[in-house]
């Protein structure tokens, strides 16, 4: 019997199946025989997480990260180091890579922050949600690379492991999983009075074309969910940021009007309700960062589609207003993951001064 993908036990009813794969491990362990686990990598410089040959699929990535000033003196450590530390990740030898991430925001919380938080695919775990974990399967057929990149000014001691298993061959139907990192600072509004609350229901929108773009990809896939944060950068009385409005456009063609799918506000899409307020987390969808005091501070949300996916044959746009009808100016960014047959659109990550929180 060859090893493919086939019954691979993801669910407890599906544990006790018997199977045949063949698994392996990459990780930092010391060569040495000593205990300097971890990667040390330099400013500019690039850790290679995974490089193998052949056919398998990814199924854990586990990683924690520090810089050795931040380990002596808690104190100094680098509140934007998330966001200038990198993860990217290549299937089948293709050029332009499928993930292509700040390391933080992959993992499911945004702003440089981390956080604990439990969710089916990703979890930050103790001590202070710096243990990263990522369970989205990753299949390959030919060669998987895994790097992080560091473009912070010191050297960043990096601890992983990239747990996979090897197999003869995938099957044709299998997508490539895919990940990428948007940020508009500030999305474009319009000025509002002294309380948010009143301006904050007004105005129309009946295109979706100002609306804030999470993911747009062309081929065959599914979109599997995102990341949100937000950084209210107004200071009004019910500084509520929400009310936008998802709008998923599917193989339609740009001023193609309504769309697909359409919701009714962003706390809603997230599977929350009334202004959240509270850090919450579920298998699907959570509120890691709820944003204190009259949502001032940072916000960060996850929606993950698992049970729900959302399938496109040609193409997907997948965009949210920035508070109703687009007319709040506040930074937005957020992480989208999916899979889909190669090849993909290629796509840039911002520089790393447009990633700072």
């Amino acid at each position: 019997m060859t090893a493919d993908y086939g019954p691979h036990g993801s669910s407890l009813r599906d544990l006790p199946r018997l199977r045949r794969t063949r698994r392996r491990r990459s990780s930092s362990w010391d060569r040495t025989g000593g205990n300097d686990d971890r990667a040390h990598v330099a400013p500019g410089a690039a850790a290679t997480l995974l490089d193998v040959p052949g056919a398998g699929v990814v199924t854990h990535l586990w990683m924690t990260v520090a810089t050795p000033r931040s380990l002596r003196h808690p104190r100094a450590r680098r509140a934007d180091l998330l966001r200038r530390l990198v993860l990217r990740m290549w299937w089948d030898g293709e050029e332009h890579p499928s993930v292509d991430v700040p390391l933080g925001d992959f993992f499911g919380v945004g702003h440089g922050r981390t956080t604990n938080f439990v969710s089916l695919p990703l979890q930050m775990s103790p001590e202070d949600g710096r243990a990263l974990n990522c369970w989205f399967a990753m299949p390959f057929g030919d060669g998987a690379r895994i790097e992080l990149v560091n473009e912070a000014p010191e050297e960043v001691w990096a601890y992983s492991y990239v747990d996979f298993e090897e197999l003869d061959d995938v099957s044709d139907d299998l997508g490539r999983f895919h990940a990428q990192w948007r940020r508009e600072n500030p999305t474009r509004g319009v000025r509002p009075g002294w309380s948010n609350a009143r301006f904050q229901f007004g105005g129309t929108n009946l295109t979706g074309d100002d609306n804030y773009t999470i993911l747009e990809a062309r081929g065959h896939g599914h979109y599997v969910g995102c990341v949100l944060n937000v950084r209210p950068r107004r200071r009004r009385r019910w500084n509520w940021y929400g009310e936008g409005d998802d709008m998923v456009f599917v193989d339609q063609e740009p001023g193609d009007w309504p769309p697909t799918l359409h919701g009714t506000g962003t706390e809603d899409y997230v599977n929350t309700a009334w202004c959240p307020t509270q850090t919450y987390s579920a298998p699907y969808h959570g509120v890691t960062l709820p944003g204190g005091r009259n949502w001032r501070g940072p916000v960060s949300l996850y929606r993950f589609h698992v049970e729900d996916p959302v399938v496109f044959e040609r193409s997907i746009r997948v965009t949210i207003e920035h508070g109703h009808a687009n007319r709040r100016s506040d930074d937005w960014s957020s992480v989208a993951y999916w899979y889909q047959a190669e090849p993909h659109v290629p796509f840039a990550l911002a520089p790393v001064a447009e990633r700072l929180p």
